[in-house]
């Protein structure tokens, strides 16, 4: 049973970075990792991709080819994945064996919060594959810095969450670079996504806003308030600690950390019997 990632986010969330930090580090604790590149459009990758969309399909060609716009482009090349799903398995099985699988997704969210095209996909790779993934959404954490960037990456996430409906993990990337900056409250402040009413507040502070939006973003926020899912773990790709920590909790939230442990019992019964299992794993049990 394979396991993965889908790594989303906005253009310059740093997706592609993080898949490719996210492999070394995969591969320096001892797993085999694989990147499997869905972004047609993305031609400057710093790692070699195990499935590569643009073999299949690519961005520019579909442009010039069917005389398509950028996002129209983006949108055939999805349709056309997704009517290709026979070559897709074929490359996984090609790459995959005992893999786990990251995919670098593009930066168009209207892919994700919109579309269906990618909701079937992603629906395909967990009933016709077995693909146990997780949803890795990927928010640059200098939108903590504009109270209107805020709700706009609270809404995005929530989006996504709804539209995908898998086991979702939202991410404040580049953390490191947020330490240069003053934020109008604290971090926890942030990645709890706490009592949204003072960033509404602090907003209508704000003279550049025109007054006439107060009660728009008051109308925003309430939306995020009564869908109490969104939250945030931070990231900075080039701290081994801090890729660990979210590794953590996206083996718990796609299972893959139930698998190792039904592993390890299996070998301590084998190796031991049933007695004394109880005493062993107690502490491990949810």
């Amino acid at each position: 049973m394979p396991y993965g990632q889908l790594v989303f986010g906005h253009p310059g969330s740093g997706k592609t970075t993080y898949c490719n930090g996210m492999k070394e580090y995969l591969l320096g604790v001892g797993r085999r990792a694989v990147i499997v590149n869905l972004d047609p459009a993305n031609d400057e990758l710093p790692y070699e991709p195990a499935v590569d969309v643009r073999d299949l399909v690519d961005h520019d060609t579909a442009m010039r080819e069917e005389g398509l716009g950028p996002n129209g482009a983006f949108l055939f090349c999805l349709e056309y994945l997704t009517t290709n799903q026979d070559w897709l398995q074929e490359e996984l099985e090609r790459a995959g064996g005992d893999a786990y699988f990251l995919f670098d997704c593009p930066g168009q969210v209207e892919l994700y919060t919109d579309h269906e095209a990618f909701r079937r996909l992603v629906t395909w790779l967990g009933k016709g594959v077995d693909m146990r993934l997780c949803a890795v959404h990927l928010v640059d954490s200098l939108y903590c810095r504009s109270g209107p960037h805020f709700i706009s990456a609270l809404l995005m996430s929530l989006s996504t969450m709804l539209q995908l409906e898998l086991p979702h993990v939202n991410v404040l990337s580049k953390i490191d670079l947020l330490k240069n900056y003053d934020l109008d409250f604290n971090l926890d402040y942030y990645t709890e996504v706490q009592d949204l009413s003072h960033l509404v507040g602090t907003i209508s502070q704000d003279e550049s806003m025109p007054k006439r939006f107060a009660s728009l973003n008051s109308a925003l926020t309430q939306l995020v308030d009564d869908y109490p899912h969104v939250s945030f773990l931070t990231l900075d790709i080039q701290s081994k600690d801090s890729v660990r920590e979210l590794m953590t909790e996206i083996d718990r939230a796609n299972g893959f950390v139930f698998q190792v442990f039904q592993k390890k019992k299996k070998h301590y019964v084998a190796a031991r019997g049933d007695r004394g299992l109880h005493h062993r794993y107690r502490r491990a049990l949810p």
